[in-house]
């Protein structure tokens, strides 16, 4: 056999541990891993000095088409997740125009995505007066289906709404037989208007006081309700960016109770607290909001134990104007931190935390490709799977400055900040989309990745070395 690539003289991040290997590729699946390959190639690539992880699976993004491309598009989006050592997204069925709630909306998403430089999937949404698409989506291929239990955040009409109690449970009930998940934004909607509409009235329209107005304890009071919702249904449930230990610990004690159920949080609330919101402003506002810094040590322990499986960017991006207001509340509340999620991991987890890389490498890549039902194909560096690779200078120190970005806005929080490790080369199925601080190739790389439907009443297990913790 004539090997089309050989990575030679890299640290590989394997599930096992991290195995200075060589990996051999043919027809971009890893076809071969041994101390030694002796086989012939038509191209080697020395990575003497760098580390080699499995490619990131990022499940939570808004790339915003179709209608909101000039917010950010599938071609700016993922170009900023492939300089990210990201090579699966799964893009959110808001803010796209329509939202991805019916089957003639899913095509024209899946025609956006023909722009893709990275492989792809995509939710469908659980909206009021929509229940009717669940199942016709789901067999379409959606990755899951996505709710917000709050308000997500337009008044325009036709945009993705929130749901009630009545209309999660309905819908809950029509997911569960098709075998994919329901993704919840848990934040009651009852309690944080109310809150931010006493703080508006006082005319407390700062951060802290945007940060305030929703609380943790709207967070687990909506988390509770929705484990509730899945306990009745046997709906299972993954509920996208906590942002409390809390939360968390609610949730991880109902999974051992046999609820189904998933936990993700994101980069950002495992590297900034509510006083960087205060400081960096606007471009640190989402929702839930950041919290403080007891808090995120905490998550820090929950993630390097397993009880937090997943981590993503939720890259959630608007045009400029829409960040610029006086007032806190005004501001759409969304991160752009897609390119960034694999460094922070690897520099506050890793190199300033100890937690090992394989541990790293499970939170940005195979606990997703496992719970999403994609983990025949991605997640791993292993024979039989895509050759997805991130390429690390683990010693690569840099200043991240709004130049080096490439999403559409570049208004990334992290701009300014010292990250002791670099993404120096992105590899999709053996095929290099981004090296040394430039894209390469063209638009158009990705394909899309659908699900392997779990039989129903299968339950999503962490790692069993993790220790759960509640």
């Amino acid at each position: 056999m004539t090997l089309d690539l050989i990575v030679r003289g890299a640290a590989a991040v394997l599930q096992d541990g991290v195995k200075q290997v060589e990996i051999g590729i043919k027809d971009g699946i890893i076809a071969v891993i041994a101390n030694r390959i002796e086989e012939a190639s038509m191209e080697t690539i020395d990575g003497s000095g760098l580390t080699v992880l499995p490619g990131a699976v990022d499940v939570h993004v808004h790339l915003n088409e179709p209608g909101l491309g000039h917010w950010e598009g599938f071609d700016t989006g993922t170009a900023a997740l492939a300089a990210g050592g990201c090579t699966t997204c799964f893009d959110m069925p808001l803010n796209g125009r329509p939202p991805t709630v019916t089957e003639h909306a899913l095509r024209m998403k899946l025609a956006a995505a023909s722009s893709s430089r990275i492989d792809y999937g995509l939710w469908g949404g659980l909206m009021p007066g929509h229940m009717d698409s669940i199942g016709p989506l789901a067999e379409a291929g959606v990755i899951g289906f996505k709710a917000f239990m709050c308000f997500p955040g337009s008044t325009e009409e036709g945009d993705f709404r929130e749901v009630d109690d009545v209309s999660l449970l309905r819908g809950m009930e029509r997911i569960t037989p098709t075998g994919r998940l329901l993704a919840l934004h848990a934040e009651t909607e009852p309690i944080v208007a109310a809150l931010a509409d006493e703080m508006k009235r006082a005319g407390k329209t700062d951060a802290r006081s945007y940060a305030r107005s929703r609380p943790i304890w709207a967070e687990r009071d909506a988390v509770r309700r929705a484990l509730l919702a899945a306990e009745l249904t046997g709906c299972p449930v993954h509920f996208v960016h906590i942002s409390s230990s809390d939360a968390v610990l609610d949730i991880a004690e109902a999974r051992r109770a046999g609820i189904d159920a998933s936990i993700e949080t994101c980069a950002h609330y495992l590297t900034l607290t509510e006083d960087d919101l205060a400081e960096i402003g606007a471009a640190a506002k989402c929702s839930p909001p950041l919290r403080d810094t007891a808090n995120l040590e905490r998550l820090w322990e929950l993630v390097a134990d397993g009880t937090i499986e997943i981590v993503s960017s939720d890259h959630s991006p608007c045009p400029p104007e829409m960040k610029d207001s006086s007032d806190f509340f005004a501001i759409w509340g969304g991160i752009s931190g897609a390119q960034s999620t694999m460094e922070l991991m690897l520099d506050e987890g890793h190199l300033k935390r100890g937690l090992p890389l394989t541990r790293i490498a499970r939170a940005v890549a195979g606990a997703p490709a496992e719970r999403f039902g994609i983990a025949d194909r991605k997640g791993a560096i292993e024979v039989g799977r895509d050759a997805d690779l991130a390429f690390v200078d683990l010693n690569g120190t840099y200043r991240l400055e709004r130049e080096m970005l490439f999403d559409r806005h570049r208004q990334s929080p992290y701009v300014g900040r010292q990250i002791g490790c670099r993404v120096v080369r992105t590899m999709v199925r053996g095929r290099t989309v981004y090296a040394e601080g430039a894209l390469t190739g063209g638009a158009g790389g990705g394909i899309l990745v659908r699900p392997t439907v779990q039989a129903a009443g299968s339950v999503f297990r962490p790692n069993p070395q993790s220790t759960l913790r509640g």
